[in-house]
């Protein structure tokens, strides 16, 4: 198209959006100012409003104080994660607030009680060093696993510091490496080197406020003298830098460029230099076995030898020439998709779903290609592969339904036939007995079946009188599964509550296919489905609209946002929890430049014109009955940022029109950061849900 041709209609667009151009400024663009003492003052007048009412209600107290008990419950099952020939898990509870990272192995972690001895204790470490850390996670050299970079973040934002520490001495290295306060991304190239994207000084980091730089730097090696080794743009998302070993020893460094945040270019990195390497723009590495890379497609590859390949493959490919050749591993069949996969000694071990219900698949190679078996685990559950390790062929896997307490499997993939070996079983947290799950499936604008999950009560009525909450994401391939939550058992099912998860499009339950039907300006869809299965289940009188409530966050709180403007008709009650909701600037707040590649941007006119007939903040209408909302974020996000909810609320107060929020001070992108204050999300939640629903 020429230039002037796009410049008319961009004029054209501009000229019919009144939210684009000629509009009047935003009144509240002094609360995007995050910490500001205006913003601020403002957020801590709303708190104290919602918690009023929301805290005086009678309901309040009971449902905290049991949130509180289950979060912070000692008989949890700690999840594990197989590290320096032992069993590694973070652990919070009452006497560790901030948490306790800590060992055991793994005959004694089979055992009732384990003994588990302290690694590393967080809210020590908060004491000693006057400092508000939050516990981020742990990268370890392979194969040494001795040494690992320990991510600490302030108040529990996405910039973190990474410092290194020592497993066997249970303790931070005494000049070993530090990476200062970041969204840095770093990995063993050997255990006296690192790759290091980071913020490098001005000028180093993209739009989105990611590194594009990547540099190596040695043990002893100020920040300053270390040397480049690749540079992305400032137009990319970020830059990243993953170590890759199997079992046989083999190792790569690999840098991904994020050209948007679903399409990379894939880099090999040696001493000798980098180079390209030749795979699909949208794919993911699962890891490295046989001196293979096991990659996942997020798209349809037509590899330079062999046939083509179809989206949402599995393949392994030899890093000299991935383009030669790639060995299929998975093929999805129409209603089947690969949820995740990991690498043990010598086999592939993958999640796969069939119309949302999950199976273990285990992948062998041979001189025939490869060949999966699926291990002997439950059905109709989910299922997840929690720790692998490259000495054995040894997987630990987690099962989970929505009224099946989470457990922990081990299955050694060394003994073929072999049933695998439940390890730990969490208790009961609600009484699942009275209750049953059900699938259906409703029939969007489009025509598209649409399968959505009901947990209820075996002697629920169809009488479109039972309260009802629908969950939804719809967004960046994430697939919605069925899974076990204490706090939704007791707080909403035992108390007579419908429970439905809708797997609406734009996530990943039936593979790429499905997200990409709802990408950028198709994105109404992913809207339209899941108003479908609200008026479904109205039609089978499992609710009615003076019933049914909503909750989502995230992407999910964007959802949110739009069906409370386009169907207010349709609910009572709308959870909208760390949203994006100004549509139109979300480019310009936190790290919004990184989701063009989902959402599109205002910079494309057809894109901007998309956006703004869906922005939530753009399209709230003076004069509409709208239910009340309560709108959840927190002040430490600095992933979507709680701009967009602040904005959101002040609009509607100068409308006039009701509504709950609360900012939590601290906690990053989605929650608190310790137990007490995810639980006083949880009772605040679910308080607004029973007074709007169970009245």
């Amino acid at each position: 198209m020429k230039k002037t041709m796009r410049l008319n209609i961009l004029f054209y667009v501009l000229a019919l959006t009144p939210n684009l151009a000629n509009a009047a400024p935003d009144p509240f663009l002094w609360l995007e100012d995050v910490s500001g003492t205006q913003a601020m003052a403002w957020v801590k007048q709303q708190d104290r409003n919602s918690l009023g009412v929301l805290q005086a209600d009678a309901r309040y107290k009971p449902f905290f104080d049991q949130a509180l008990a289950l979060t912070q419950a000692r008989d949890r099952v700690p999840l594990p994660a197989q590290l320096n020939g032992g069993i590694f898990n973070f652990w919070q509870d009452a006497d560790h607030v901030r948490g306790i990272w800590r060992r055991t192995d793994l005959p004694d972690y089979r055992t009732s009680a384990p003994h588990w001895s302290v690694v590393l204790d967080v809210d020590a470490l908060a004491k000693a060093e006057h400092a508000n850390w939050v516990f981020k996670g742990e990268n370890c050299a392979e194969p040494a696993e001795a040494l690992c970079l320990v991510s600490l973040s302030d108040g529990g934002e996405d910039a973190e510091v990474q410092r290194e520490f020592d497993v066997r001495h249970r303790a931070f290295r005494p000049g070993g490496f530090v990476l200062p306060r970041a969204k840095s991304v770093a990995d063993w190239e050997d255990e006296n080197t690192l790759l290091v994207a980071t913020d490098w000084g001005p000028g180093s980091l993209t739009a989105s406020g990611y590194p594009f730089i990547v540099k190596r730097l040695h043990r002893g090696e100020k920040l300053s003298d270390a040397q480049e080794v690749f540079r992305g743009t400032k137009g990319d998302v970020s830059v990243a830098v993953t170590a890759l070993t199997d079992g046989e020893g083999h190792h790569e460094m690999i840098v991904q460029e994020g050209l948007d945040f679903f399409r990379s270019a894939w880099f090999r990195v040696t001493r000798a230099g980098t180079q390209r390497l030749e795979l699909p723009e949208k794919a993911e590495l699962a890891g490295l076995v046989e001196g293979r890379l096991a990659v996942k497609l997020d798209q349809g590859w037509a590899p330079r030898t062999g046939p083509a390949i179809p989206a949402g493959s599995l393949v392994a490919v030899d890093p000299d020439k991935p383009a030669l050749a790639p060995e299929p591993v998975f093929v999805p069949g129409p209603r089947q998709s690969l949820d995740e996969a990991a690498v043990t000694r010598s086999k592939i071990v993958a999640a796969v779903y069939d119309n949302v219900r999950g199976r273990i698949v285990s992948f062998t190679r041979d001189r025939n290609g490869w060949h999966g078996t699926r291990l002997a685990l439950p059905d109709d559950v989910s299922v997840g592969v929690v720790s692998t390790e490259l000495r054995s062929e040894q997987v630990i896997l987690s099962v989970t339904g929505f009224l099946t307490p989470s457990s922990v499997w081990l299955d050694d993939l060394a003994a073929p036939g072999a049933p695998a070996d439940q390890i730990k079983q969490s208790p009961a947290r609600f009484d699942a007995s009275r209750d049953v799950v059900e699938q259906f499936e409703a029939t969007s604008t489009d025509g598209t079946r649409i399968p959505y999950f009901v947990v209820h009560p075996k002697d629920m009525k169809n009488d479109g009188n039972n309260p009802t909450l629908l969950y939804a994401y719809g967004g960046f391939q994430v697939s919605e599964l069925p899974a076990y939550s204490p706090v939704v058992g007791r707080l909403w099912l035992e108390n007579g509550g419908v429970y439905v998860l809708a797997n609406i499009r734009g996530g990943g339950e039936f593979g790429p296919a499905w997200h990409e039907a709802a990408l950028k300006t198709k994105r109404q869809i992913a809207y339209d489905d899941f108003a479908a299965v609200a008026k479904d289940i109205m039609a089978r009188g499992i609710t009615s609209s003076r019933r049914l409530g909503i909750q989502g966050g995230s992407n999910g709180g964007l959802l949110m946002g739009v069906e409370f403007t386009q169907h207010p008709d349709l609910w009572h009650a709308v959870v909208i929890e760390v949203p994006l909701l100004d549509m139109l600037r979300f480019e310009k707040i936190a790290a919004g430049a990184s989701w063009v590649g989902e959402y599109g941007s205002v910079a494309v006119a057809d894109e901007a014109a998309f956006l703004a007939r869906i922005s939530p903040y753009a399209n709230l209408r003076a004069g509409v009955k709208y239910p009340e909302p309560f709108i959840y974020t927190t002040t430490k996000d600095d992933r979507v940022g709680p701009q967009h909810a602040r904005k959101f609320a002040a609009k509607m107060a100068a409308m006039g029109l009701p509504y709950l929020y609360y900012e939590a001070i601290e906690g990053g992108h989605g929650a608190g950061v310790n137990a007490r204050e995810i639980a006083v999300e949880k009772a605040l939640e679910m308080t607004y849900l029973s007074k709007m629903l169970m009245p």
